[in-house]
């Protein structure tokens, strides 16, 4: 298949094996639903394909524009490496400009981490559980 002309989605998922030019984003995922580490017999991820829907587009939409409005705690979670990490940043800037509640607002970006690292720790320890207990402890009174 070939994942530049987009057949990895019209062909109903990531193929198995990946080939070897395989863009980074679509073999950290392989390499998480595909193997042992994150492989379960019901998963569309693991098995026949990709989730070709979802509610996530309303994320991109004007739904962000009032983001910083909230009031309420909280934080913000990514991987360095993750290819989606560009947005938690963007959804942060968005959340805090103008903001009068930014004291109860963070973005914690874990160094070299992917995606899937922070699903369950990718045996690197990436899960930094102090900080988010901490976080919680005092904002979550």
């Amino acid at each position: 298949m070939d994942y530049k002309n987009g057949s990895y989605a019209l062909g109903g998922g990531v193929v198995d094996p990946l080939p070897e030019d395989a863009p980074f984003y679509v073999a950290d995922y392989h390499n998480y639903y595909k193997t042992d580490r994150g492989y379960h017999k019901r998963s569309l991820n693991s098995n026949g394909g990709w989730n070709v829907i979802g509610c996530m587009s309303f994320m991109n939409q004007p739904i962000l524009q009032y983001s910083n409005e909230i009031r309420s705690a909280v934080l913000i979670m990514h991987g360095e490496k993750a290819h989606s990490c560009y947005f938690s940043r963007d959804a942060y800037a968005a959340m805090v400009k103008d903001n009068p509640h930014t004291d109860n607002k963070e973005l914690l970006i874990i160094p070299d981490a992917v995606h899937t690292d922070l699903y369950d720790g990718g045996g690197k320890d990436a899960i930094p559980f102090d900080k988010l207990e901490q976080f919680f402890s005092e904002n979550m009174r």
